[in-house]
């Protein structure tokens, strides 16, 4: 790799991290102190999958698995339990990334959106198992909406804010990697 790409892939790399952490910080911040009846998306998860699907070099999962352990943690979330199953979806994403960089958009989105219902199912699942305290079915039923519905607009940011497109024929090699 020449010094040019090997600096523009750890600046992306800090780029992802510093966007996660700024989502954080806004989901900490004491905007209104009256009880929500909605739940925002999980913009930290609709990330990771539009950037591992556009240039999984961008996000190795060492930084990946440190932020959503970071995010149950702030969070206050069981610690790792979401995080591990986001993870499991994120690499079943990366293993894909390949077959889904030819077909449309659609496809991708169908794809992301059956990983984050099986995360969301799982989580529920576990949480229930193991009898600790649950939100509401509204709200969970809400975020999972919510996530997959702002997916799109996730991938618009990055593909026109941050300027991360999918790789075309020629810049990977087989494997998917980068030459």
């Amino acid at each position: 790799m020449t010094e040019i790409t090997l600096t523009r892939l750890w600046l992306m790399r800090a780029l992802f991290a510093a966007i996660v952490l700024v989502v954080l910080l806004f989901n900490l911040l004491p905007l209104t102190t009256a009880p929500r009846f909605w739940a925002g998306p999980d913009l930290i998860m609709s990330l990771a999958f539009a950037w591992v699907l556009r240039r999984p070099e961008y996000v190795p999962l060492p930084i990946v698995a440190g932020l959503l352990f970071l995010a149950d943690l702030v969070l206050g979330r069981p610690p790792g339990l979401y995080a591990a199953l986001t993870l499991i979806a994120f690499e079943n994403l990366r293993a894909r990334a390949p077959q889904l960089r030819d077909m449309a958009f659609t496809v991708e989105w169908l794809s992301v959106s059956a990983m984050i219902v099986a995360i969301m199912l799982g989580y529920r699942l576990l949480l229930a198992l193991f009898m600790v305290p649950e939100a509401a079915p509204a709200l969970w039923l809400i975020q999972l909406l919510a996530t997959v519905a702002t997916y799109p607009l996730v991938v618009a940011l990055t593909r026109f804010g941050f300027g991360l497109r999918k790789a075309q024929l020629g810049e990977v090699n087989a494997l998917g990697q980068r030459q």
